[in-house]
């Protein structure tokens, strides 16, 4: 789940310090197009050439005209103006709707006029209106020359406030990164053996996978499942609901693997935030449809939980009345495992309460070079006509959420309201669902009995399944990139960890509990990827300001970092003395001091050495 991803490879700082908006367009030549760009500092200005920049693009070379601006013009920069991208005419239009004609993409607007001042929304317009003649992607300088002005107008003064703002925080995602990468109990520390059945090896079922199609008739809805279960199917029923712009299969290596090992796992498809849902986009003259998202139904936030439930009422009668599945959905105790938008669902149907009647106040205060996809996207809750929702549902009796949306949808307090296991999974190079807002300040709002798993160098999708995601995801723009053989390690110990997790609510849970020991996660760590798992948010990191400040009234702008970096930083060195002093004790442990005498003749007067006779006096000084 992600908004303007293309754009996270170069990150809003290099989008802004290129006066980009649309990074994720694609677009053919236009009769009057701009030729130039004027850079302005204060009073002083300059109208630099777009041949000018397209040889800094081409060569990394830094023409006589723009030394001036050499600072500016690095590697990053020449990689945005080489960069091809291409977008789907019929998305094009979607983000151009959004950003002109909802109250977020009005606050976007804005900020982009501050570094654009001659930009208008009728040349967005006309830009995008030519996405649909391009063959092929352009580069962003392909994207200026299309814009209708002679120039385009680019202050300086507040290109480079934004840009400091976005750099920042790539550095205290990086110092957060250190704090957690080191567990010093759990690298000391040797994983408990595990009895019989090893979690994180395939089990001995044959799996079989049915796929249906349930029909809601009251709201409209067709609901496709997977269903995977094998003849030694027992347990708690397993039930996974994937992220907006993904299906059914984000999760199915993990779906395989928890009914080897004998669980029935249904993976429900939400209908109205699915990739399907997005590549079909509904029109811009529906009613109302100019002040509403049309990227995610505001509906969606009531309609995903109310699916699972819908779910589980249909299972409840096939378990009995089907002949292969009768007492193989046990829906009295459902285990859920939700990724991003599915995480959320899970959360709701725990008994955490959908709560907006703060969001619009948060909305209004947004950043606009801060704001993450996933404020964008709860903001869309906006549009519902209830400002408040139980949508608790007592057949859930555990929780997983990987990488969950969360935010401001629950109020301040909606999350102590859940009462049922949690097992909560971040990466720190979540950029749409970041781990300070969206996983570690909400899992300290959980109450006991909880895990939480921060993986360091972990992306929105690294959990995802890299041979089953739908390939119509690669023809949308604000999706992360994909997950690779590098997470491949994450995954296998999801899997263990998810089935020893589950384990828990039957009578086995004391053979799977091992599992769930913090050494088995830095067993399962790589130098590119490292695992952590505890019971709390590490010691420390619960007084970091991210965490104290309430979800509700957040401090935005360069001020806000200082006190965030230097805690971090101030945690990262404590840590590191912490490691110094181990292994002086570890040292002196294993190889203790010895002791040598050393004669310094200096000191003092020296005594004729003799030796004593028996009975004699020793010799004294005279």
């Amino acid at each position: 789940m992600s908004l303007f991803s293309p754009l996270r490879r170069w990150g809003w700082g290099a989008v802004a310090a290129s006066g980009l908006l649309v990074g994720g367009l694609a677009v053919a030549p236009s009769a009057a197009a701009a030729d130039s760009v004027t850079v302005r500092l204060g009073r002083l200005s300059q109208t630099v050439s777009l041949d000018e920049l397209q040889a800094f693009a081409a060569t990394g070379e830094v023409p006589r005209s723009l030394r001036l601006y050499r600072p500016l013009l690095n590697a990053s920069i020449q990689e945005v103006l080489q960069g091809e991208i291409a977008l789907e005419p019929e998305v094009s239009q979607v983000i151009l709707d959004e950003i002109l004609q909802t109250p977020g993409g009005a606050r976007l607007l804005d900020t982009l006029r501050a570094i654009a001042p001659n930009l208008a929304a009728d040349d967005l317009r006309v830009t995008l209106e030519q996405v649909g003649k391009a063959e092929s992607g352009l580069t962003l300088l392909g994207i200026l020359r299309a814009m209708p002005q002679d120039t385009l107008e680019i202050d300086v003064g507040t290109l480079l406030t934004l840009a400091s703002q976005f750099q920042l925080a790539q550095m205290e995602s990086k110092a957060l990164g250190r704090v957690l990468r080191k567990d010093p109990a759990a690298e000391t520390a040797e994983p408990a053996p595990l009895l019989e059945t090893d979690p994180f090896a395939t089990g001995s079922s044959a799996v079989e996978r049915w796929e249906l199609v349930l029909r809601d008739h009251s709201r409209d809805r067709s609901i496709p499942l997977d269903i995977y279960w094998s003849k030694d199917s027992h347990g708690p029923l397993v039930v996974i609901s994937h992220g907006f712009g993904a299906d059914r299969r984000f999760f199915a290596y993990l779906a395989e693997h928890l009914a080897s090992h004998g669980l029935t796992v249904v993976s429900v498809e939400h209908p109205g935030s699915n990739v399907a849902a997005l590549l079909s986009l509904p029109p811009d003259d529906l009613p109302e449809a100019a002040a509403q998202s049309r990227i995610l139904p505001a509906t969606e936030f009531l309609d995903r939980p109310r699916d699972i439930s819908y779910v589980l009422d249909r299972l409840e009668r096939l378990n009995t009345y089907s002949y292969s599945l009768r007492d193989r959905l046990n829906t009295d105790e459902v285990a859920f495992i939700g990724h991003s938008l599915g995480g959320y669902t899970g959360l709701a149907l725990a008994g955490a309460a959908l709560d907006l009647r703060s969001l619009e106040a948060y909305c209004q205060t947004l950043n606009p070079v801060n704001v993450s996809p996933a404020d964008w996207l709860q903001c869309a809750a906006q549009d519902l006509p209830v400002k408040y929702a139980n949508l608790r549902d007592d057949r859930i009796t555990q929780l997983i959420v990987a990488n969950p949306l969360t935010g401001v949808l629950f109020g301040e307090t909606g999350l102590s309201r859940v009462r049922v296991p949690t097992l909560v999974l971040a990466g720190t190079h979540d950029t749409v669902t970041p781990m300070a807002s969206q996983q570690l300040r909400p899992f300290m709002q959980l109450p006991a009995d909880k895990y939480l798993v921060t993986v360091v160098g972990g992306s929105h999708l690294s959990v995802g399944d890299p041979n089953n995601l739908n390939a119509d995801l690669g023809r949308i723009p604000f999706m992360a990139e994909l997950p690779d053989v590098t997470t491949a390690p994450l995954r296998i110990f999801l899997q263990g960890v998810s089935f020893s997790f589950v384990m828990q609510q039957t009578s086995e849970a004391e053979a799977y509990a091992p599992a769930l020991d913090p050494a088995v996660a830095h067993a399962f760590s790589t130098t590119t990827m490292s695992l952590r798992l505890s019971q709390t948010v590490p010691e420390g990191l619960a007084a970091w300001p991210r965490l104290r400040q309430s979800g509700l009234h957040r401090q935005e702008g360069l001020i806000s970092y200082l006190p965030s970096l230097l805690h971090l930083e101030a945690l990262a060195i404590q840590d590191q003395f912490q490691a110094l002093q181990r292994q002086m004790v570890d040292y002196l442990r294993h190889t203790p001091p010895s002791l040598t005498a050393v004669y310094w003749p200096f000191l003092g007067p020296q005594l004729p050495m003799q030796a004593n006779q028996p009975g004699s006096k020793p010799a004294t000084s005279q």
